[in-house]
């Protein structure tokens, strides 16, 4: 059985599934009945023997070639950036110019952009209307066209403009988002109504916000306890996501998890509305 092992293998033009099958059979040691030398001598061979084609110089490039076009490097080390495929700097310029002119002939049409472009700002700006400026940017410029998809296109119109502007120039853009989102908006459109404005995720001005109100009640003597500062925290981040919380909002994840509205009223107490207001009046500035 040996010899027969040894003959195939020298043939050549194994399937993959032959192959493995007479690696295996010449691991057997069952084979002969021999003696224990004659056997393992002979079996070496068979090995050797059941092995040999993938020594073959064709079929080792084949899969080195095979490995290379299958191989994904994955960056660990490089902070995640949005990016998109093909953004010259002469379309990100296009794009910004384009974007720019938009909102300066709508800013008194379009009530996202009139709250905006006031300051301080004359009324409190709802997510729906950011919705609809992002849906009216997506409709009237010729520039994002090109990236439509089947995406959640508010937030694909927050990054290709984030893009634009931050191709444009790298040095006003600070912080990183891997993936960013609708309220990010608002950051885009201060930075193209004013150029010195830094472009910074929206979220990090909340939270830059929300330290600077921990700060002062702390300085008035106000601490917090560890479980109220948890939930103080998931408001300020329910805020940077929606531009305001809501009582009702605190039936939703995660704060059902922690024991809902009934638990931030026995954490607060008759503090709470004020608190809510007060963090809705601050952070969302």
């Amino acid at each position: 059985m040996i010899e027969s092992l040894r003959g195939r293998a020298a043939s050549g033009g194994l399937g993959l599934k032959d192959l493995a099958h007479q690696i295996v059979a010449s691991l057997d040691p069952d084979l002969t009945t021999m003696s224990p030398e004659l056997v393992e001598g002979q079996a070496n061979q068979a090995r050797i023997a059941a092995t040999k084609p993938l020594a073959a110089p064709a079929l080792r490039q084949l899969i080195l070639d095979i490995k290379a076009r299958n191989d994904v490097v994955i960056d660990t080390v490089s902070p995640d950036h949005v990016i998109f495929a093909g953004f010259t700097e002469a379309k990100a310029r296009d794009l910004a110019k384009s974007f720019k002119e938009f909102i300066e002939s709508h800013k008194d049409e379009i009530t996202a952009l009139q709250i905006l472009y006031s300051r301080p700002y004359k009324a409190r700006l709802e997510l729906s209307q950011l919705s609809e400026l992002a849906d009216a940017v997506s409709q009237n410029i010729q520039e994002l066209r090109w990236y439509r998809g089947d995406k959640d296109w508010d937030t694909e119109v927050t990054g290709a403009l984030w893009q634009a502007y931050a191709k444009l120039d790298e040095s006003r853009q600070k912080g990183v988002r891997e993936h960013l989102i609708l309220t990010d908006l608002i950051s885009v459109v201060r930075h193209a109504i004013d150029q010195k404005n830094e472009l910074i995720p929206y979220p990090e001005r909340v939270e830059a916000n929300f330290k600077a109100w921990l700060g002062r009640q702390q300085s008035a003597g106000q601490s917090f306890s560890d479980e109220q500062l948890w939930w103080l925290t998931e408001i300020y981040k329910h805020i940077a996501a929606n531009l305001r919380i809501e009582p009702d909002d605190f039936e939703l994840m995660p704060f059902n998890q922690k024991g809902g509205l009934g638990k931030v009223y026995q954490l607060f107490g008759d503090k709470l509305n004020a608190i809510i207001e007060e963090l809705n009046e601050t952070l969302a500035a």
